[in-house]
């Protein structure tokens, strides 16, 4: 049986700017917080981390930062993932010597590749490293999505743990659950989902939100572990309404401007993502408000 990475709520953690570049003494601080807040597991250089903007330098940076910080109090997964097989596998090397417990892979985007392609292009990822990969379906930011025949074929593989599924497909999830074995775990890629993924069978959430309400998405990944699924319905629809929010553009514009709320100094994002619009800030804070995170 592969051992199950982490359950419960992984935060997909935000990078803080400073002038254009990573403002580190501030990075140190949100990881802590999470900690402290009772996250499970951190994923950076993920797409909340903004890794598509980072060269490889501080990409690597910040990864061996994270990992120097955690210091082994939780699981830290690191986004390794690219649209070229050649260069995830370089990432990947290098990302497991900086000490990560496992690797975040997304499906290729851009280049489409076929269900095949796609068994191919994560195997080999896989073959090139001793740690476990986490596959990463996000179908709406890539042009593609994995099928369940395709989950099934890669759960076969010893390094392949499992998959953050974004696509809020429940066929698919159900179907992926059935063909795939106990150990293969899937975890919810989106906030909103996460209650009713784990009531299918779904290990826990990689989440956004965790970067603002870490006890919360913590307790509701509790919850669910614990069969308490009325409660944790009572808790995600308390915190549908700032999820909602925290989505009204892409991410991660919201959930920095959030992070900028609560008196975590995130920065602004890195273009070609821009601040987000004034409308969409003051409603972000209203819910945030009406939660009791801001005054």
């Amino acid at each position: 049986m592969k051992p199950c990475i982490f359950t419960g709520s992984a935060v997909a953690i935000v990078t803080p700017f400073r002038a254009g570049s990573i403002d580190f003494n501030a990075f140190d601080r949100l990881v802590e917080r999470q900690i402290q807040g009772g996250t499970d597991a951190i994923v950076v250089c993920g797409t909340t981390g903004e890794a598509a903007t980072l060269n490889y330098d501080e990409r690597m940076a910040l990864i061996e930062r994270c990992v120097r910080i955690v210091d082994r109090r939780v699981p830290v997964i690191a986004g390794s993932g690219t649209n070229n097989t050649a260069s995830s596998v370089a990432l990947s090397k290098a990302t497991q010597s900086a000490g990560v417990d496992a690797l975040l892979t997304v499906t290729p985007y851009y280049n489409k590749a076929s269900q095949n392609g796609l068994v191919r292009h994560f195997s080999v990822i896989a073959d090139a490293v001793e740690i476990p990969l986490i596959l990463y379906n996000v179908p709406s930011r890539t042009g593609i999505s994995c099928t369940a025949e395709t989950y099934q074929k890669l759960a076969e593989h010893p390094n392949i743990a499992g998959v953050k599924e974004a696509s809020d497909d429940f066929d698919l999830i159900q179907e992926t659950l059935n063909r795939c074995p106990p150990d293969f775990t899937l975890w919810s890629g989106n906030d909103s989902s996460t209650t009713a993924i784990m009531a299918l069978g779904g290990k826990g959430v990689i989440s956004v939100a965790a970067n603002i309400v870490p006890r919360e998405m913590h307790e509701l990944t509790q919850l669910c572990l614990e069969n308490r699924f009325s409660e944790a319905g009572v808790l995600q629809r308390r915190l549908h309404a700032l999820i909602r929010a925290l989505f009204c553009e892409v991410n991660p514009i919201p959930v920095k401007k959030a992070m900028n709320f609560l008196g975590f100094d995130a920065g602004v994002p890195r273009l070609p993502l821009t601040e987000m619009e004034e409308a969409h800030a003051a409603a972000l804070y209203c819910e945030m408000q009406a939660l009791g995170l801001v005054k």
